[in-house]
């Protein structure tokens, strides 16, 4: 009789899985008991798979994965279902790894297994249920256990908590005594974690050359588990090593190897109070703890790796604030992402301009510039075109450009850099980047990150550019789709300040950039940041921006280098975790923020300086007009009384708005509020017109005349001004609405000495 009569009549199917191939081989007998057509062979793992009851499939795989590890019988029982998902049968599977030879990739042995397969009969309950109660909730108490083990070291970032998560496990039916972790280090082998204090049964064994006769070397070299159930057996096998083990009265030890690929990382040590059989199951389950154990301290490792090299380049990119500046102190500060990768776009750069004195000498002749962008993206390849947007903005700077101008050459210069960047005739570089035979390179050869279509993409950055006089606090501002500045003034009040602004850089290849210019009086902060600080502290950017003014209100008594620290300090408290070692937690944005203080030198015999915000209003640009109100609006956010704040509000707007609608030029707005000794708002609003306005008497449906009857109404003082080229409207409003009999100020409705209000007789004919 030949044997598969033999099997086929006793029910016994036979099966050969191809671990290279991912298939299994079944003979009639297997295919039917496991519910396949009977002509089945070679079928993909997957298909068998599916035929077994999901609670059971965890089970054979550890199964499988412990029998290839140790070279040993694997056995497992398990249900069959049909399509519907119903069981139709138990089945017993038997089976043994083998080496079949060299893999065809040549890297490693092909490994197969063969075994049988038979049919079970179940017990009375007819549920396909073969196990009794004790089992089946030792079985759900261990996969519990398994589970939360899993879920702990997933959570687990670092090398140093998944070693803590590893030294606190604690195993259902066989508590371990002591845990611990022992890694490879150069030719040493070194504890590296373990549960709770030192254990004195580890001292002797906390650093080790890997040729000791110890259990925990020799599973590093041959990768396999070594399992002592006994005294025993430990003081046979390592009898020198036992001279200091059996000191403490433990009853078994388990050496497991933790093996990432083919690769062992370490070795996991579990020590037993009582001896240990060390059953299939129980080997089970300790192999597989090890296995997440090593998967975690693989990713551990490499997320460590990762930041170590992100941080490193970043750092290597990130230029300190530069040499000391008479009068003035710059604070910089970068925070990495929360992401993976931990390097991206962000940056800040302090350049000396060209002319006058160099930094840190005695004169104060020296102009630099502030620059602070975001580059989109948080990948290497945003670190690579941040570093050559950054010097390309350092020489155009150091060349002596204007801040618009500069910005003007960098969006030309992003623009040249991007997959199939447009270009300029008869200009190289910009678009098409010459091959060494003078073949245009393909975006396929981007110089920044490899060429698939997602990082292929075009990438844009914003920017700010500020140039900066120490002498006067000149501020020259250029600003390219960036965040505007916030300024910290003298009485502690902080403020955004609105400038004129253009696209982002790399949009376009040929784009304008206007200038805003602005005063830092002495004893103010600027502040320059990118959109990760506002957003890190914020639902939104209003949001995050009030937040950012609320923080700056409370450290304004402090040092530019506090200031600094409690604006990142707030970023981080704003995520789920605010520990000084690890960056903004939950944020998927870096962090770049410039700080520029100027002395307080000369804030007078008043106390103090006063608010003062300049705003330039274009006439292509009518909305800014609301950004006017705004800043208005900030300085007398002190003020008790709303309703002269709604009247400064409306002259405001009056004001400019009759600029931009009666003239062909620009009106400059310039509002100053200070508290000594009477608290007072001065606002001039000039233009490039020689007119003066003058009053006008509207009818009841005419749309326009009634300018300097409001101002008549509402201001405690107002007049016109001509100037060498044009003419300045201002107004005065005081808080407490008596006007400035309190002091050396103007009576209301009457202009200063050398001025004159407009009226009927004197005032030429003109808007408003």
């Amino acid at each position: 009789m030949r044997p598969e009569d033999v099997l086929a009549a006793i029910g016994v199917g036979l099966w050969e899985w191809d671990s290279a191939a991912d298939t299994v081989a079944l003979d009639p007998q297997a295919a039917r008991l496991l519910e396949l057509p009977e002509g089945s062979t070679d079928l993909p793992a997957a298909a068998v798979f599916n035929r077994v009851h999901p609670v059971d499939r965890n089970t054979i795989d550890s199964t499988i994965q412990l029998a290839f590890a140790e070279g040993t019988l694997a056995e497992s029982r398990m249900r069959v279902i049909n399509e519907a998902g119903e069981v139709i049968r138990t089945i017993r599977t038997r089976g043994r790894p083998y080496d079949a030879g060299t893999a065809p990739s040549g890297d490693r042995p092909e490994q197969k297994m063969a075994g049988s397969i038979h049919e079970v009969i179940p017990s009375a309950g007819g549920d396909g249920s073969v196990e009794d109660p004790v089992t089946a909730d030792r079985r759900r108490t261990r996969e519990a256990f398994l589970l939360d083990a899993g879920r702990a070291l997933a959570e687990a970032h670092s090398t140093a908590e998944v070693l803590r998560v590893a030294a606190s496990l604690s195993m259902p039916d066989f508590p371990p005594g002591t845990l611990a972790v022992y890694q490879a280090v150069g030719d040493r082998l070194k504890v590296t974690g373990y549960s709770g204090d030192m254990p004195d049964e580890l001292i002797p064994f906390t650093d080790l050359p890997l040729d000791t006769n110890y259990p925990a070397v020799d599973v590093i070299h041959s990768g396999e588990a070594i399992y002592l159930s006994g005294a025993r057996a430990y003081r046979s096998r390592y009898p020198a090593a036992w001279q200091y083990a059996g000191r403490f009265g433990r009853g078994a030890w388990a050496f497991v190897p933790l093996t990432v690929g083919n690769r062992t990382l370490g070795v996991w040590r579990v020590a037993f109070n009582e001896e240990m059989a060390f059953t299939f199951d129980e080997r089970v389950v300790l192999t597989t703890v090890a296995r997440m154990l090593a998967q975690s301290l693989a990713r551990a490792g490499v997320t460590e790796s990762e930041r170590q090299l992100a941080l490193g380049l970043q750092r290597s990119m990130m230029p300190t604030t530069g040499p000391e500046i008479p009068g003035m102190t710059a604070i910089g500060r970068y925070v990495p992402t929360g992401g993976s990768l931990q390097v991206g776009g962000d940056w800040y750069d302090m350049i000396p301009l060209p002319g006058g004195s160099t930094l840190g000498e005695d004169s104060t002749g020296q102009r630099f510039a502030l620059v602070i962008g975001d580059v989109e993206g948080h990948d290497v390849r945003a670190a690579g075109l941040m570093a050559a947007l950054r010097i390309a903005l350092r020489a155009y700077a150091s060349e002596g450009h204007r801040p618009d101008a500069v910005l003007a050459r960098a969006s030309r210069f992003l623009t040249g850099l991007q997959p199939d960047g447009p270009s300029s005739p008869g200009q190289a570089g910009y678009g098409e980047r010459p091959s060494g035979d003078g073949v245009p390179v393909g975006t396929g050869d981007h110089p920044f990150g490899p060429a698939d279509a997602a990082d292929d993409a075009p990438r844009f950055a914003t920017c700010l550019y500020v140039e900066v006089n120490p002498q006067d606090g000149t501020l020259d501002v250029a600003r390219a789709g960036h965040p505007d500045l916030f300024l910290l003034t003298t009485d502690g009040t902080a403020l955004v300040r609105p400038t004129a602004g253009g696209l982002p850089l790399g949009v376009e290849a040929d784009v304008n950039y206007p200038t805003t210019q602005l005063t830092l009086e002495p004893g103010e902060t600027l502040m320059l940041c990118t959109d990760g600080l506002i957003e890190a502290v914020g639902r939104d950017y209003t949001a995050g921006a009030q937040r950012l003014q609320r923080v700056m209100e409370e450290h304004g008594d402090r040092s530019a280098d506090q200031l600094a620290d409690a604006l990142v300090g707030n970023a981080r408290a704003s995520g789920p975790y605010s520990g000084p070692a690890r960056p903004v937690s939950g944020r998927e944005d870096d962090i770049a923020l410039l700080l520029l203080a100027r002395d307080k030198a000369s804030v007078g015999a008043a106390g103090r300086a006063p608010r003062r915000t300049v705003a330039t209003i274009a006439q292509a640009e009518p909305e800014r007009i609301a950004g006017a109100r705004r800043q208005v609006r900030d300085l007398l956010q002190d003020w008790a009384d709303e309703e002269r704040v709604d009247s400064a509000e409306l002259m405001v707007s009056e004001m400019v708005t009759n600029v931009l609608v009666h003239t062909d030029g620009d009106a400059l707005l310039v509002a100053e509020a200070d508290g000594e000794p009477v608290r007072r708002l001065r606002v001039e609003v000039a233009d490039s017109s020689d007119e003066l306005p003058h009053r006008r008497s509207p009818g009841e449906l005419a749309s326009s005349g009634r300018g300097l009857v409001l101002m008549e109404v509402l201001a405690d003082a107002w007049g016109a001004d001509p100037r060498g080229e044009g003419k300045s409207i201002w107004f005065e409003l005081y808080e407490d609405g008596g006007g400035p009999e309190s002091s050396s100020d103007p009576a209301p409705g009457s202009a200063p000495e050398g001025r004159s209000a407009p009226d009927e007789r004197s005032a030429p004919e003109g808007a408003p």
